[in-house]
């Protein structure tokens, strides 16, 4: 086997069967899924509240005071092409393709860091404008919200770091699927964002 294609699952260049459920999916990913459904109920309240509270605000700064559609639009951007990025390394971690594999893994990752950029970015400059946790109902809501997002991206580019480095070092067992079920979990992030962007933003710049 060419260095190209190494095994990514072990330094015995075999891949043990994964663990499977009574359902016939793997366990780890079920448990994912089970997670996700979990964490839409929480974005869910989150979002509900939100929406709940918009323009109930009784003193400013309001929505449009603060938000940057330039800032936001690119932001969103370029967490949707890492989504693209985390196929890719999908795809190259099911051939066991080592250096492609870490290339759109490393990307995925660098794209995560950039959007977390952004928000930082976003919030600093939220903060100098006057709107913070405590300034009315928007910013209590919207600092929530998007804090809470911008955690779930953190720890994806975590779980992608970990995941490079057990993978680099052969320690993981079925590289293939283990990167798949993170996937499904950044593909998740990318889609609450999605409605992030639409009901938090999108209605301001188009009301």
């Amino acid at each position: 086997m060419s260095t190209a294609t190494a095994d990514l699952t072990s330094p015995h260049g075999h891949e043990p069967a994964p663990e499977y459920s009574v359902t016939g999916v793997p366990a780890y990913k079920l448990a994912m899924w089970t997670f996700l459904g979990s964490d839409c109920f929480f974005f869910g309240s989150l979002i509900g509240t939100y929406m709940s509270c918009r323009g109930k605000s009784l003193n400013g700064p309001y929505p449009l005071d603060v938000f940057e559609a330039a800032v936001t639009s690119l932001s969103t951007f370029d967490l949707l092409l890492s989504s693209l990025f985390m196929v890719l390394a999908v795809h190259y971690a099911k051939l066991r393709d080592i250096p492609k594999f870490t290339f759109w893994t490393v990307l995925t990752m660098i794209g995560g860091a950039i959007f977390l950029s952004f928000q930082a970015y976003e919030f600093t400059s939220f903060v100098h404008e006057g709107l913070t946790l405590q300034s009315n109902l928007f910013g209590a809501t919207f600092f929530v919200l998007t804090g809470f997002h911008g955690a779930h991206v953190a720890i994806g580019v975590l779980l992608l770091g970990s995941l490079l480095w057990s993978v680099r070092g052969g320690h993981v067992v079925d590289a293939g699927i283990t990167t798949e079920v993170i996937g499904l979990y950044w593909h998740f992030v990318d889609i609450v964002w999605i409605l992030i962007f639409t009901l938090v933003y999108l209605l301001e710049f188009t009301s």
